[in-house]
């Protein structure tokens, strides 16, 4: 039986908010375990949080890139000239969602903050977008508010089980 997904122009997408939701959860999730494997050594230098942010960052390119390079070989679909590069581009949500905890280090290791317990803050605001992201995907799912806020704090406890695992390895 042939795949109904796929068509005669090409390999099947992956619609835009399984996209934002798969890579803004594996985006902040990685953030989160990121901040908490380079702060495990306690460097709390302006350099080292610039360091922590390249690597962040260097990491979240490279997932993206693994990523869709796997969607792109995975893909049963005659693939077009183009293809691969279009698998890459969907990782975009993964990348995005980074961005913010990039800043949050970039920003300790140039000075707008201290340095110092840093990871807090980057720990709070993945865990929020964490809620967020569950939120808004299960509203625009057109599920009621209770399943959605539930959803929402499942993700949160994703990012939470992160922080506590980061606890108990300090």
């Amino acid at each position: 039986m042939a795949d109904s997904t796929a068509t005669a122009a090409g390999p099947r997408g992956h619609g835009t908010r399984e996209a934002v939701l798969f890579g803004g959860v594996y985006g902040a999730v990685l953030a989160s375990s990121m901040v908490a494997a380079l702060s495990q050594y306690g460097h709390t230098s302006r350099a080292s949080r610039r360091y922590d942010a390249l690597w962040l960052l260097v990491t979240a390119l490279a997932s993206a890139l693994a990523h869709g390079y796997a969607h792109f070989i995975a893909e049963r679909a005659p693939q077009r000239r183009w293809d691969g590069l279009r698998f890459l581009v969907d990782e975009w949500p993964l990348v995005a969602a980074v961005l913010p905890t990039v800043l949050i280090l970039a920003g300790a290791g140039w000075g707008w903050w201290p340095a110092n317990d840093v990871e807090y803050p980057a720990f709070a605001l993945n865990i929020a977008l964490l809620f967020g992201i569950g939120l808004v995907t299960a509203r625009l799912s057109r599920r009621g508010w209770l399943a959605a806020l539930a959803i929402g704090a499942v993700d949160a406890l994703l990012g939470l089980l992160v922080v506590v695992a980061n606890a108990l390895i300090k």
